[in-house]
């Protein structure tokens, strides 16, 4: 597997394409940043992404920059990733240092960072302006076959469990395997006891039959975390219009993502986030609908050693197997338009600017993800 920074670099591929309209145009031309007036007292939460950057090195603490751009984003909850992917051997203890490493970070900027573990800590982070940090799996593998394993993960703060990555692993199909047979008799029983510890089922990368499969069997909402919509792009990352309106008629919420898939090609714009989020309305309803950028929250700087690192990265996810359809070499981990930290503001900005509510837009930032956290979380 990549090394934990080759993770997350890829795991902030970026989404974008052009709407018609000339909004999308004055976003290029604008030079200061665009304002929505609500956006410090609202709910932020990034229902999947990371702080590192790429030129870090495994064990670094973060450093101050970091911590200023975190604190800049206006988030006020990211869910981030704990544990690696499509990876059984050594994944235990993997994911146990990526805890402690976090619970350090956590105890070391305590004016930054609040740990988050029920609904409540959500609400204190978005009074505090501290950005809420929770830990959540990309990939069931770290469970293993050991259903108990999921009370110890609790203990150390897991909320929430994608049960797939891209490939098959025991709890089911991700969204590459060409056979897509569905969720796993294990996998049933792993929904089961998520359930039972109040753990979040998260269904993005997982293959379609087993997004619905895993629906219908959880009795609690659903996520899926981080995904685009394959009406208006056909890759196997994104969800068809069955999956995003089982998820919302369940009550979960659909978030969508800031990467390559939400255009056929070329690099990412935000027209083609506000194209994706505009679409899961209309299928979801306001009511269920977020965003999981899978994005760093810092913005990325295109130097020749970034690019160099990144086209190796995607050539040993090829590699691996576990590259996706749409991932590009020369489609670099930004979004034009919001490549900054406070790209949630921009997205607010630019849905007033459609007509969209701010009651609306404080859903869609983070209102939907906090409702069906404290829901299922208590």
């Amino acid at each position: 597997m990549p090394d934990r920074r080759s993770f997350l670099i890829h795991s902030a591929l970026a989404g974008a394409g052009a709407l018609a309209g000339g909004w999308a145009g004055a976003l290029r031309a604008a030079a200061p940043p665009l304002r929505w007036a609500p956006y410090a007292e609202a709910m932020v939460v990034d229902a999947c992404g990371f702080i590192g950057s790429d030129e870090a090195k495994p064990g670094d603490l973060l450093s101050p920059k970091l911590l200023a751009e975190a604190r800049e984003s206006g988030l006020r909850v990211l869910q981030t990733t704990v544990g690696p992917v499509a990876q059984y051997e050594g994944a235990f203890e993997a994911t146990v240092r990526d805890i402690a490493a976090w619970e350090n970070e956590i105890a070391l900027h305590p004016d930054t960072f609040l740990a988050v573990r029920s609904g409540a800590d959500l609400e204190r982070a978005r009074r505090e302006k501290k950005l809420g940090v929770v830990y959540q799996f990309q990939d069931s593998a770290p469970i293993g076959e050991k259903l108990e394993r999921i009370d110890d993960y609790h203990r150390l703060g897991l909320r929430t469990v994608q049960l797939t990555y891209n490939v098959r692993n025991l709890a089911g199909d991700g969204c590459l395997e060409p056979g897509d047979a569905g969720l796993s008799k294990f996998g049933h029983s792993l929904v089961e006891r998520l359930n039972e510890r109040r753990i979040l089922v998260d269904l993005a990368h997982s293959g379609r039959r087993t997004a619905l499969e895993a629906i219908a069997a959880s009795k609690s909402p659903v996520l899926i975390s981080h995904t685009g919509c394959a009406a208006l792009v056909e890759r196997p990352r994104n969800k068809t219009d069955a999956e995003l309106r089982a998820c919302a008629q369940r009550g979960g919420v659909v978030g969508i993502y800031l990467m390559p898939f939400l255009r056929e090609s070329g690099q990412p714009g935000a027209a083609d986030v506000i194209r994706h989020l505009e679409h899961a309305l209309d299928v979801c309803g306001e009511d269920h609908v977020g965003i999981g950028t899978d994005n760093l929250v810092s913005a990325v700087a295109l130097t020749e050693s970034y690019k160099r690192d990144h086209a190796e990265s995607i050539r040993e996810r090829r590699k691996l197997g576990i590259s996706a359809p749409g991932e590009s070499e020369t489609v670099y981990l930004y979004v034009e338009g919001l490549n900054a930290p406070r790209r949630f503001e921009t997205l607010a900005a630019l849905l007033s600017a459609r007509g969209h509510s701010d009651a609306r837009i404080g859903k869609i930032l983070g209102g939907n993800f906090a409702r069906v956290m404290n829901e299922v979380w208590g």
